[in-house]
């Protein structure tokens, strides 16, 4: 993956890819997240420490010898090292996405390997703001989950854009004064917010002094998102970018 330059000079750094070895990990819960994405729990038969905002690989193998691969953000906050949840979106015509929702069962077990990433992750040492796109919320969540385990949700200000509430992951879990959600065509009743994608003053109030702030989501959010922060008085220093995009 090569570096690319956003508004200002911000430099989107690859994930650190740190090969590990392959394992099996057995599916012990799945529920749904919205009406095409499903949350998937695994326990791990090798427990790894990690970070929020990592993620993990699941590799699927034929009979035949042909493999199909995909990465994955973990949900789920460190601590519970032989335990992960990935939440993955079904895509249209997607060879593993669409054989996980469609084919795995609570019991099965699949190979992955993980955690990967070393740019793209808060350790909980400074203030964080995480500024999310639809299924770009899901590494984002579990830095917001460490927050609240941690009673360190005072150090956190997630926004959230998503079309509309059909849509939202998390939904149960998002209410609280460290949350703001935009909805981008349709909201729920009683929001006060007009519809439509992120402006600069739903930034205005977050306190961006010493933060890090991650952005994550489709390409044309991140660089929409990073822009704002930018206009809002974030140093290129201080955003770290993980772009999300159809993988199957």
């Amino acid at each position: 993956m090569a570096r690319a330059a956003l508004p200002g000079g911000l430099i989107v750094e690859p994930a650190a890819i740190r090969p590990g070895p392959w394992q099996q990990a057995e599916v012990v819960a799945i529920w749904p997240e919205t009406a095409r994405a499903k949350t998937l729990r695994l326990a791990l038969s090798v427990p790894l420490p990690r970070l929020a905002g990592q993620h993990f690989v699941v590799r699927l193998s034929a009979p035949d010898g042909y493999r199909a691969s995909r990465s994955y953000s973990v949900a789920s906050p460190p601590g519970e090292d032989g335990l992960i949840e990935l939440t993955i979106e079904r895509l249209e015509d997607g060879e593993v996405s669409s054989f996980l929702h469609d084919e795995v069962v609570v019991g099965d077990l699949l190979e992955v390997r993980g955690p990967i990433g070393g740019h793209f992750v808060w350790r909980g040492d400074c203030r964080a703001v995480l500024i999310g796109g639809g299924s770009g919320i899901v590494p984002l969540m579990s830095m917001l989950r460490m927050a609240r385990q941690g009673a360190m949700a005072g150090s956190v200000t997630l926004v959230v854009s998503v079309r509309e509430p059909a849509e939202l992951y998390y939904r149960d879990e998002l209410a609280g004064p460290e949350v703001q959600i935009a909805y981008t065509r349709a909201a729920p009743p009683g929001t006060t917010r007009p519809v439509g994608r992120l402006r600069p003053e739903d930034l205005a109030g977050i306190e961006l002094a010493g933060a890090t702030c991650f952005v994550c989501g489709p390409a044309a959010f991140c660089d929409h998102a990073s822009a704002l922060l930018l206009h809002t008085g974030a140093s290129a220093q201080q955003i770290r970018v993980e772009r999300f995009g159809p993988s199957g």
